[in-house]
């Protein structure tokens, strides 16, 4: 064959070759045009708005995975970084909805922050298809429900047991009472320590109604504006024949006349626990401080003891429900622990909080610290 038929065989070739990758690159700048539409196609403005305001933490994502839109409550829990989804977990969750089309419902523990380990939260994430371009991740933080559902296990199995304890007592009394029926001494005894229990159950049993109470009501919903001095004085009042009996002296000392917003039972409640709870752990012919004074706003009831004191280790648990610092004592003396807990959330629930001060052998302070009430405006005359 001549040689010049080679070249235009090599010529034709050539072109069929030019030809077919032409085609094919301009097929495949078409496809990425394609996709770079889909993918920079913006969120609808109703989506992106329910988003930022959903109470939950949300999430958009687009089809290749990347975080598109995510909620103030989103970034709060760290659950992005970037364009990408922190948790492996979430991302899986993801992955799969995309492959099935289901909504899915995961609970994790996610890692919040990077700074020193960060700190754990347990979240129940739902991922779900919004419509056939967009991934929605709806994030809810269950770490305070899930804490407050171990609380309540505890308190119950708690009262369980305290109950039982004056239960038993009268149980065996009684027993005791009728095996001895005919000594009069031994009944006089034994009926003696059945009334002990009996007042102790019938103690339980108010603070625990006083304790649901203050838990289940907010007393700044219906605040009534009181003095403090008032506070005062009725709980010193309440605890007088206590004292009396010990022949301990009560001194309060009001430096500021201040009032107070919120429920009045409630923080008298407060104030004579803390004072019942001095008398009754301090030595007989002592006395107990009652002092009031206002810094910054901030009214200051602080009730100090010369009684055992308190050590470190004990300090922070005093204030847990059914918590004693010496048993032994608290059976002689009736003691329910409950007393201090019921402080806290009075305190808690008026916007204050309850501090310790104490020493083993030098005495212990409580300072039940609350905000003081702003004075009404004047009434302009007609």
């Amino acid at each position: 064959m001549d040689a010049s038929w080679y070249v235009l065989l090599a010529l034709l070739l050539g072109f069929a070759v030019g030809a077919a990758s032409v085609h094919l690159l301009g097929l495949a700048a078409q496809r990425g045009r394609q996709v770079m539409a889909i993918a920079s196609e913006p969120i609808p403005d109703g989506i992106a708005a329910m988003v930022h305001v959903l109470e939950s933490a949300g999430v958009v994502l687009d089809g290749s995975n990347q975080v598109i839109l995510s909620s103030p409550g989103a970034q709060a829990l760290d659950l992005v970084e970037g364009r990408t989804l922190r948790s492996h977990e979430v991302a899986d969750a993801v992955r799969r909805v995309w492959r099935t089309g289901e909504a899915e419902v995961i609970d994790i523990v996610h890692r919040r922050g990077r700074i020193g380990g960060g700190n754990e939260v347990q979240l129940r994430v739902r991922v779900a298809p919004l419509g056939n371009r967009f991934m929605l991740v709806l994030a809810a933080d269950r770490t305070e429900e899930l804490r407050l559902a171990g609380v309540r296990r505890d308190f119950v199995a708690n009262i369980s047991h305290e109950l039982k304890t004056p239960i038993g007592a009268l149980q065996v009394l009684a027993e005791a009472i009728e095996a001895g029926a005919e000594e009069p001494a031994r009944v006089r005894s034994f009926a003696q320590r059945m009334q002990l229990e009996a007042d102790r159950l019938g103690r339980m049993t108010k603070e625990l109604i006083d304790l649901s109470r203050i838990q289940a009501d907010d007393p700044l919903d219906h605040a009534d504006r009181f003095p403090v001095t008032r506070i005062v004085d009725v709980a010193v009042d309440r605890n007088r024949v206590l004292a009396d009996a010990k022949r301990i002296r009560i001194i309060p000392r009001v430096l500021e006349e201040a009032d107070l917003l919120g429920s009045e039972e409630l923080v008298t409640m407060a104030v004579q626990n803390l004072i019942s709870n001095a008398v009754q752990y301090s030595p007989e012919a002592t006395h107990v401080g009652v002092g009031v004074r206002v810094t910054d706003g901030i009214v200051e009831i602080a009730v100090t003891d010369k009684g055992v004191g308190i050590a470190d280790e004990e300090q922070e648990r005093v204030f847990e429900r059914f918590y004693r610092v010496d048993p032994a004592r608290s059976r002689v003396t009736g003691g329910t622990g409950l007393g201090l807990s019921i402080v806290k959330h009075v305190a808690a629930s008026h916007g204050g909080e309850i501090t310790l001060w104490s020493r083993p052998s030098q005495g212990s302070t409580f300072t039940l610290r609350l905000p003081a009430s702003a004075a009404p405006a004047p009434e302009e005359s007609a």
